[in-house]
């Protein structure tokens, strides 16, 4: 998306609540207010690290899909005025070790649909502030598990770092008993 312009894009604000991770670890969107989702690529992880944190109030300008409560990131600017602008992956930049992801099992309550930047259903964030994570086509048949309300147990592979948890979901399935457990 380097090529557009994001002066001429609609700017949101809001509070960072946390971080998204894909299933490398590597930051691809954060959460403002607790209820929408802000995705950018991954090639700005490390950017986004350093100048924003949760909790701080941000700036973002991108485009919204038809179908998702999302913001498909051009440019955010952190709470000192930082410009983080998507110019594209630099395809000169060492390559870094990705985490492996280890086996993992979850559960908890969706409390937000998770998409990707074409408004596409991509999984989900649980009430822990885990990220279940899949593929558009895994996800369309599994929306009942991925809508907010709906009580999750999720096995796959994860990863875990000092920005959040993300699990590449391998099987899911409805917690039956979740609410006598409450």
């Amino acid at each position: 998306m380097h090529w557009i312009d994001p002066a001429c894009l609609p700017e949101t604000r809001g509070r960072v609540t946390q971080f998204l991770l894909n299933k490398h670890g590597e930051l691809d969107g954060l959460v403002l207010d607790h209820e929408r989702q802000v995705h950018f690529p991954p090639h700005l992880s490390k950017q986004v690290a350093k100048h924003i944190a949760p909790g701080d109030t941000i700036r973002v300008r991108g485009v919204k899909p038809r179908d998702a409560d999302l913001i498909a990131a051009v440019s955010l600017m952190s709470k000192q005025g930082v410009e983080i602008l998507d110019e594209g992956p630099n395809h000169d930049a060492p390559k870094h070790e990705k985490p492996e992801g280890r086996p993992m099992d979850v559960q908890g309550e969706v409390v937000l649909s998770l998409y990707g930047p074409k408004g596409e259903l991509r999984g989900a964030l649980l009430d822990d502030g885990t990220s279940l994570r899949m593929p558009p086509h895994a996800a369309a048949e599994l929306i009942d598990y991925l809508s907010p309300g709906a009580h999750v147990q999720a096995w796959g592979h994860g990863v875990k770092t000092r920005h959040g948890r993300t699990l590449e979901v391998h099987e899911i399935a409805e917690l039956v008993d979740a609410d006598e457990s409450a």
